[in-house]
């Protein structure tokens, strides 16, 4: 078995495509870990900005959770129209396309690429951060492990979207299932003791308490807070992966991935009050995650504790596979109307679009090292991109929904444009709150990403319009074309570009740069006897022999020059440059030769000019010289000689 399919599994064909699409049920792990992982580093992304109250912020903390949910409800009413309006992707990119126009389409894709990449960046630093709040022997290994889990993630990915729904699917509901039966035994203790119970391993102490808050701190708290929010709109964007009925397995799927968010926010705003839980300052020694301290207080340090968090870190750095699901789709839809280079729109051997998936991880990985894996300083840079996509995707559903009319339309246009009023307020609040901590560099990525889309669109444009073919092919006198051999001795490998030179053209020319005499072997001495008598004997057009020598000990560009001369010498022909190279059977056979023949190669592409084409005469070693019968050339005597010495 290769190491190829053993790290990626057997190539999957285009009848089997239907049985790689997925149900309701894993739908979930695949498009909502996203959103469900948010539940770990939503709450505590607003308490640490209320760490600055002591145990005064814990006050704030259900409130804030409460107006996020309200937010959350309203978005995902107004995607169960999206998802049901655009049954074949409905993402922020493709309702901005068709109501909003292009450049809006661009703007929304920009904010969910940036989304996607952070998204990634964020779960994965948050699952290390959990995991060093279990072993914090680990911490001066965060940044390490953090690129270790993208790798891993990166490959599953590009096994396939059924193989990757069947890994996540177990700690997917295994982390459901924890942090449910935490929340609501804590719950049940809550109710027991009167509103105080004490916990069973004491959180982090928290400093004493500030009265009040102010109005920017909160407004602070709710922009960090509303990275809870990510992850509602991959269902939209990955509709093409289920299986028939698909909006309505999508509809499902979205319920469910926000019906679990909401009960997991809440019960994690209410228990963090109740039992006095705070953020710990990110990045730094004694660092506790609030899931940790939560799990601790309910059900003590004993093994439910680090199942738990086994659970935790598992689910928060898979919940970047909502961006492994959707990134690449994004970047397909965007290739196919031209906006970014052809290879995105690409399915790999596993019916994967393999480089979305790649430049998502680079970019990701990027993130992580330039932030130290630390997720708070990721947390700044996060729900811009979001909260600008929901608002562009809402605002064209209600354009879409006054384009088709009638009463079932006005009704929509209300649920649609009260959700794009409330995530574009949100998003301004945000914006604001988040700009100095880093929130200005998506106003920097989402405009330089728009240009860059322009950019590719207009490329491709212009390459279509200059290649464009709309009359009848020209058919005037077609003459062979002038043949260049380059030649650094005579031998196997040359032979064999020389002797396919001689079936497709009369004028052939032999070219042999001699950068040092010493350097190259003496072709005129032999030439008569190994090339001029074999051929007179067979009737064979001759070949002309030149050689160059060259000033300045350059290989390359005597021979371009050559290429030249011949191209202004023959106006009416191509001139046809045959490259012989020797390839090698193993890799480490790479690291043993020149590969003068690639950079010329490169160079004839570049400098040759319009008339000139490249040809490959590859020589394999251990290749066989055939014999006179099985030339191209029969019944004509081969050409023959003796390999010179390497």
């Amino acid at each position: 078995m290769s190491l190829t399919r053993l790290l990626f599994g057997r190539p999957i064909p285009n009848g089997e495509e239907e049985e790689e699409r997925i149900g309701s049920l894993a739908g979930i792990p695949v498009l909502g870990l996203d959103a469900l992982a948010s539940a770990a580093y939503g709450p505590e992304a607003a308490l640490t900005v209320l760490l600055v109250l002591g145990t005064g912020g814990l006050r704030y903390i259900v409130p804030l959770m409460l107006v996020i949910v309200a937010v959350l409800l309203i978005v995902q009413f107004s995607y169960r129209q999206t998802i049901a309006a655009y049954p074949d992707g409905g993402g922020s990119y493709s309702v901005a396309r068709e109501n909003l126009g292009r450049k809006s389409a661009m703007l929304a894709a920009a904010a969910l690429a940036l989304d996607y990449i952070l998204n990634v960046a964020v779960a994965i630093s948050a699952g290390v951060g959990a995991l060093v709040s279990a072993v914090p022997a680990l911490f001066p290994h965060m940044l390490l492990l953090c690129l270790a889990l993208l790798a891993l993630l990166t490959l599953v990915n590009l096994r396939g979207v059924r193989t990757t729904g069947l890994i996540f699917m177990s700690p997917t509901y295994l982390f459901v299932g924890c942090l449910g039966v935490t929340l609501l035994v804590g719950m049940v203790k809550v109710l027991g003791a009167h509103g105080s119970p004490q916990p069973v391993v004491q959180p982090s102490p928290l400093p004493a308490g500030i009265s009040s808050a102010s109005l920017w701190l909160l407004a602070h708290a709710f922009a960090s807070g509303c990275t809870a929010m990510t992850g509602v709109e991959a269902v939209s964007n990955g509709i093409p992966i289920f299986r028939e009925p698909r909006t309505h397995r999508a509809q499902r799927t979205l319920a469910a991935i926000v019906g679990i968010l909401v009960a997991l926010l809440g019960g994690v705003a209410l228990l963090s009050h109740a039992y006095g839980i705070g953020a710990t300052p990110p990045g730094q020694e004694g660092y506790q995650s609030v899931l940790s301290q939560l799990i601790a207080a309910v059900a003590g340090r004993g093994a439910f504790y680090y199942v738990g968090i086994a659970a935790i870190v598992s689910v928060l750095c898979l919940s970047a596979n909502t961006s492994f699901a959707d990134f690449p789709r994004v970047c397909r839809v965007l290739a196919l109307d031209g906006y970014l280079p052809a290879a995105f729109a690409h399915a790999g051997r596993r019916m994967v679009y393999s480089t979305g998936i790649i430049i998502l991880s680079l970019l990701s990985g990027a993130l992580l090292v330039v932030f130290g894996g630390v997720t708070d300083h990721l947390i700044p840079l996060f729900a811009v991109g979001a909260l600008s996509a929901f608002t562009l995707s809402q605002t064209g559903m209600v354009l879409h929904w006054r384009r088709v009319g009638g009463e079932r339309a006005r009704r929509f246009i209300w649920v649609n444009g009260v959700g794009a009023v409330t995530t574009g307020v949100t998003l301004c609040v945000v914006a604001v709150a988040k700009f100095t901590e880093g929130a200005w560099l998506t106003l920097v990525f989402i405009p330089l990403a728009y240009l860059l889309f322009r950019a590719t669109h207009a490329h491709y444009t212009r390459v279509e319009r200059v290649t464009a073919a709309n009359r009848p092919m020209e058919v005037g006198p077609l003459s062979p074309p002038v043949v260049v051999v380059p030649m650094k001795r005579l031998d196997q490998v040359t032979e064999k570009g020389l002797r396919f030179a001689l079936t497709i053209s009369p004028e052939v020319h032999a070219v042999q740069v001699r950068a040092h005499p010493r350097e190259c072997g003496d072709l005129a001495a032999r030439w008569k006897s190994h090339v001029e008598e074999p051929l007179r004997s067979a009737g064979l057009p001759m070949p002309r022999l030149v050689v160059l020598d060259s000033t300045y000990r350059q290989l390359v560009d005597p021979l371009l020059g050559y290429v030249r001369e011949l191209s202004a010498a023959h106006p009416e022909s191509f001139i046809a440059v045959i490259v012989p190279e020797l390839i090698e059977r193993r890799w480490y056979h790479f690291l043993l030769h020149s590969h003068t023949a690639t950079l010329l190669k490169m160079m004839l592409l570049f400098r040759g000019g319009p008339r000139v084409v490249v040809i490959n005469a590859p020589w394999y070693l251990r290749e066989r010289r055939r014999s006179a019968a099985s030339t191209s050339m029969p019944p004509r005597r081969s050409v023959s000689s003796r390999p010179s010495p390497s």
